[in-house]
């Protein structure tokens, strides 16, 4: 059963169904499509140009935020920023196009491929990868706070977001104990086991919480790209001509990262328009102009992911093929890495040029 399941045509095949499925239940129990039609035949191009714009700051601010968290998690030398970038950029169209969260491992895997082989350099960069996102958590709970205070949302609703920001501080609160900086203990790892010693390496990519200055750098620069989500969120709300306030803005960014959590399949096309546009219903904006606001809301944020995905896997000289591959890639890199001399590189050796 197991051999059947792997199969890849017979994988393809379930993706089809699934999203065969999806996709009739959209179109016959879905929105009224001549409403949805004429939303985006009104569409203020000006507003969507705009939001395009603040989603590549987003990017462009939370990729900042990764680099700094890396800084503080190895010894040079280090990835430059322009490798992080580059990285980040791939890492978002693989979560865009994939599912399974892949995109996560791509960019490990890009920049690794960038940097002199080193024992535990695979289970350091994921490290800084869980240290980036437990750093969403703060402009997170700020976000729910915010929408939990001055948007219009149901009492159940309340009470589950309540729940996520209990389980956010608790989940900071053991990253933040976890965390091992890489400078804080020479203690040799040689006569650990495996396992020990990719969890004392992973351990360091979340080093930069022992650092005040660099984990509030950091926390900022994730708060900026928040904020500018916001924004692309409520621009794009304008270039639809639905004129709501910031808290509803707030209210569908929040939405949107909860039904993103898990890709079931790519992008959660379909099943994202309808969690955007049920809230908006209780603010007076028809549910068919919610999903055509959904769809062309997703369609801005893809156009930035997917394009400045696809220039950056381009030039990383990288493939679908191997994308899709990653999660097979990345045993093979850790056993490579176990199999790397443990001595750590010289200083002199500053950093890895973008």
């Amino acid at each position: 059963m197991r051999a059947f399941l792997r199969n890849r045509r017979v994988r393809a095949v379930v993706v089809v169904l699934v999203l065969a499925g999806a996709g009739a239940l959209l179109y016959w129990r879905g929105p009224d499509w001549r409403i949805v039609g004429e939303a985006f035949k009104a569409v203020r191009w000006e507003w969507v140009v705009a939001a395009i714009g603040i989603n590549l700051a987003s990017i462009v601010s939370r990729s900042i935020a990764w680099k700094l968290v890396i800084d503080e998690a190895m010894p040079a030398p280090r990835p430059g920023y322009r490798v992080t970038f580059s990285a980040f950029c791939v890492g978002l169209l693989a979560n865009a196009i994939l599912p399974g969260r892949i995109g996560e491992l791509a960019r490990v895997a890009v920049i690794r491929r960038r940097l002199p082989p080193r024992r535990g350099l695979w289970a350091t960069l994921v490290g800084t990868v869980f240290a980036h996102r437990v750093f969403d958590l703060v402009p997170v709970v700020s976000l729910i706070l915010f929408v939990l205070i001055t948007a219009k949302i149901p009492a159940w609703a309340s009470t589950s977001l309540l729940v996520i920001v209990v389980a956010g501080v608790g989940l900071f609160v053991f990253a933040f104990a976890s965390a091992r900086h890489h400078g804080e203990s020479r203690r040799r790892l040689d006569g650990m086991g495996a396992v020990r010693r990719l969890v004392a390496m992973a351990r360091q990519g979340l080093g930069v919480m022992h650092r005040p200055l660099p984990a509030a750098a950091a926390i900022s620069f994730q708060f900026l790209g928040w904020f500018c989500q916001l924004m692309a969120v409520y621009t794009a709300m304008l270039a639809f001509h639905i004129h709501l306030s910031l808290p509803a803005a707030g209210l569908v960014l929040l939405v949107m990262n909860v039904v993103t959590i898990v890709p079931l399949w790519p992008g959660n096309i379909g099943a994202l328009q309808a969690a955007i546009a049920v809230p908006l219903v209780s603010y007076g904006v028809a549910y068919a102009d919610g999903v055509a606001f959904g769809f062309g809301l997703q369609a801005i944020e893809a156009s930035v992911g997917i394009g400045i995905g696809l220039i950056f896997l381009a030039r990383e000289g990288l493939s679908f093929a191997i994308l899709r591959g990653m999660p097979g890639t990345a045993e093979a890199q850790e056993r490579a890495d176990e199999r790397e001399p443990l001595e750590e590189p010289e200083p002199a050796r500053a950093g890895v040029p973008g």
